[in-house]
């Protein structure tokens, strides 16, 4: 039996998308419990231990989330401490990605302008983005990425969620959330002050594992996105009733191709198969690839929103 204590560090959530507190089990939780406890290793921006709680999906929107679940403010604790060398080992490749979506964005907007990158972790798409021409700034929780990506790349990364900043409201050009809402104990409140920070017209980018997506359903529980950092899980039409809720039309969803290095894509299959990882990883070595920078996609999905005028959110109307 679970003790009182532990039952402390757990909150029962309804569903923020439609709020009704009506659902299904998707899969129990394992081990008898619905978490671990806090960890800041698991809440890292390479977090990839499965998920042990129990998933659900509301039986009005579809939404698939975590209840019960750690309380909101374990959790960005959780997220603020620790240090995470294995995330910035790869901030060549995260870069390359950067570099090849913001072609999109750039069609989008227009032009270059003031961007803002929320959860940027080490600053990898800030860096590259003001080598693109634009005023671009972001903000992470983690102490330890923050620091380390300021230093490194001479940006401007604040500390912190970004309801602890202070950024004018109408002054940015783009937001961005790069596997970061799926993360959120609150995504409705985090989009509503992505919409306040955006100007009129104003570019909203989001990126998320879609477990609608082909290969998340048929690898089930297998699929890897399905980890204990993740407490909200998106498919095309809960993520865009989501926008459009919001305020937000939105302009594309695509697969969203990202590179890493082969030896430590190889290396994070070991929290399927510790055995499958190192005989991979072995097998590969005598060929001098490891470093190689290879695409993967495992149902990552690439949205676009553009702000909509405030009569238009209020009428639930797309023009």
């Amino acid at each position: 039996m679970e003790s009182a204590a532990h039952h402390k560090l757990l909150e029962h959530v309804p569903c923020f998308l439609c709020g009704a507190d009506d659902y299904d089990i998707i899969h129990r939780a394992r081990n008898g419990r619905e978490t671990d406890g806090v960890d800041s290793q698991r809440f890292r921006a390479s977090g990839d231990e499965l998920l042990v709680d129990q998933l659900v999906r509301c039986r009005h929107c579809a939404l698939q989330y975590v209840n019960p679940r750690l309380r909101g403010d374990l959790i960005l604790s959780g997220y603020t401490e620790g240090e995470d060398p294995a995330y910035v080992s790869q901030l060549k490749a995260r870069e390359r990605t950067f570099a090849s979506a913001l072609d999109e964005i750039e069609r989008a907007a227009g032009a270059t302008g003031r961007l803002l990158d929320i959860g940027t972790a080490a600053g990898a798409f800030v860096a590259a983005a003001r080598d693109r021409g634009w005023q671009a700034e972001g903000c992470e929780p983690n102490r330890w990425l923050a620091e380390y990506g300021a230093r490194h790349y001479g940006i401007c990364i604040r500390q912190g969620s970004v309801f602890d900043q202070q950024y004018e409201e109408g002054s940015f050009d783009v937001v961005t959330l790069w596997d970061v809402i799926e993360h959120t104990t609150d995504p409705r409140a985090v989009l509503e002050r992505c919409r306040a920070l955006l100007k009129p017209g104003g570019i909203l980018v989001v990126n998320y594992p879609d477990i609608g997506s082909w290969i998340a359903r048929v690898l089930g529980r297998r699929w890897l996105f399905l980890t204990s950092v993740h407490l909200y899980y998106f498919d095309r039409g809960t993520i865009r009733l989501m926008l459009e809720k919001t305020g937000y039309r939105v302009e594309t969803v695509r697969p969203h191709i990202q590179r890493l290095e082969l030896d430590y894509l190889l290396s994070r299959g070991a929290v399927r198969s510790r055995a499958l990882s190192r005989f991979s990883r072995a097998l590969i070595r005598p060929f001098r690839i490891a470093r190689a920078q290879v695409p993967y996609w495992l149902g990552q999905t690439f949205v676009v929103g553009r702000k909509t005028s405030g009569l238009l959110t209020v009428l639930g109307l797309e023009l």
